[in-house]
């Protein structure tokens, strides 16, 4: 029998999953990646490490599902956007820790960008943003030493992980990356899908080291038989954001998503025409499982998981994330408590880069528990922040809205979720919706499966949550979670 191998490389981890010919998930194992924090609001990775993890978890997933390379039909890739890989072309080797998407340090360079801002969304549907790629390739070469001449030569090549992953993967033989990835570089023009010639002056970026973008479901090369151990094709890739709009069956206009994870994602599928928001969200390419050019509107939050971290790690106030569900119903309210986690700026809709977390409306009476629910809540709120702009945008209000990611497991967050949004909120049966749409996109391309139809057919609900919030109720909280975040604010 013939599988999928996914490989979902995150922020906080590598996972690798196999999916059978009902897109049934039949093994799944993940390695951890380190993040390192070598200055304030700046974060690294060391892609290496990243590689090691992801062919660590790939190794493992396929001895868990008891199943030879051979069996492998093909190989999707999902990744962590925007996080920055510059190599030696010749060795392989990285020049530079891979600036990750969170790092703020070319913050600013994109405030040096204010007036060429208008030119920069029109052409690539993003906002001027250390959150992009663009800012950071060109950081690493003013930063490393001969870097700059030896790009313009070609001698050293860019790529996020997806890229980073599939060279790798092919022994060096391909220099790849999808639309869905390249869209997020601040390099790409939206409309065409090919790098923008004044994009990349104004970015100061050479051509000669950017990949070639590949369709997201298609099949552009094959793995090294020395690394992979069998010429098994790579023939779907996406971003994770727009990985799991594909596993969340979100192939058409109309379709939305939301995804809990180190940070929080809504994307809203517009079919073929290229978004304009008016409400400070994010123009972006959606993958397609053919050669057409498909587009969605997306509103991203930086911290919503990696909020619960921090109480884990830095407060050692809880010991695992599964354990903030009970904390969190323990008691009835926050008792006016609010966590705006701007730990490195806030995202959509107010894009505010010195912008600094804050835990407001504490008295003595407060404890670990109402941090903790507050914690939880500011997810809930920041959605609703993403859904308002997307539903200002498009003239049309949400009727329900898909969820996964980790944190769509905390039924006190999802229930919480469907309250403050007055909308229902929707889990599947396989929350991995990330890995799950690179296979999906591998699948289609091979011939795998059949047709979208049919892979639609594959979703399932877990459970529903239907709001049972009072009006006032909701209307109070949302109130106090607005002052809260003008207080954090750095401009109003």
């Amino acid at each position: 029998m013939a599988y999928i191998l996914s490989l979902d490389e995150g922020t906080t981890s590598a996972r690798a999953a196999l999916y059978d010919r009902e897109a049934r998930r039949v093994a799944m194992r993940a390695a951890a990646t380190v993040s390192h924090f070598p200055q304030p609001g700046w974060v690294e990775q060391d892609a290496l490490q990243i590689w090691n993890a992801q062919l660590s978890a790939m190794k493992e997933t396929l001895a868990a599902g008891g199943v030879t390379p051979g069996e492998v039909a093909a190989i999707g890739i999902t990744n962590q956007r925007e996080t920055t890989v510059v190599w030696d072309r010749a060795t392989g080797v990285p020049v530079a820790p891979a600036i990750v998407w969170q790092c703020r340090r070319t913050a600013p360079r994109c405030r040096e960008l204010a007036d060429q801002a208008a030119l920069i969304t029109e052409r690539t549907g993003l906002v001027v943003d250390a959150y992009f790629s663009g800012t950071k390739i060109a950081w690493i070469l003013d930063n490393v030493a001969g870097a700059r001449s030896k790009a313009a030569n070609g001698d050293l090549l860019f790529g996020n992980i997806d890229t980073w992953l599939i060279w790798q993967l092919t022994g060096g033989k391909v220099h790849a990356t999808d639309p869905t990835n390249a869209s997020r570089t601040m390099l790409m023009n939206l409309a065409t899908g090919e790098w923008d010639s004044d994009m990349l002056r104004i970015l100061n970026v050479p051509r000669a080291m950017l990949p070639r973008v590949a369709a997201s479901s298609g099949i552009l090369g094959v793995t090294d038989a020395a690394v992979f151990g069998t010429e098994t094709p790579i023939a779907g890739i996406a971003g994770d954001q727009q990985a799991a709009l594909a596993g969340q069956a979100c192939f058409t206009k109309g379709l939305s998503k939301n995804t809990y994870g180190t940070g929080c994602f809504a994307l809203l599928h517009t079919g073929g025409g290229v978004p304009v928001s008016k409400n400070k969200l994010l123009g972006t390419r959606a993958a397609s499982a053919d050669a057409s050019a498909q587009f969605a509107v997306e509103g991203s939050i930086f911290v919503a998981g990696a909020a619960v971290q921090w109480l884990r790690d830095k407060l050692g106030i809880v010991t695992s994330a599964p354990e903030t569900e009970a904390i969190a119903e323990s008691i009835p309210s926050t008792g006016g408590v609010y966590m705006v986690p701007a730990f490195v700026g806030l995202g959509s809709p107010h894009w505010d880069a010195d912008a600094r977390a804050q835990i407001s409306g504490m008295t003595l009476g407060t404890g670990r528990a109402e941090i903790v629910r507050a914690t939880l809540e500011s997810m809930a709120y920041q959605t609703r922040e993403l859904i308002e702009a997307m539903e200002a945008d498009s003239g049309a209000s949400l009727r329900e809205l898909r969820v996964d990611g980790g944190a769509a497991s905390n039924n006190f967050l999802m229930q919480f979720q469907a309250d403050v949004l007055d909308t229902p909120v929707v889990r599947p049966a396989d929350t991995e919706t990330t890995a799950l749409g690179a296979a999906l996109l591998a699948g289609l391309a091979t011939g795998y499966w059949g047709s979208v139809e049919e892979v639609q057919s594959f979703w399932r609900a877990d459970r529903r949550f239907e709001p049972a919030m009072a009006a006032s109720e909701r209307d109070g909280l949302w109130a106090g979670w607005k002052d809260a975040v003008r207080r954090v604010r750095s401009t109003c």
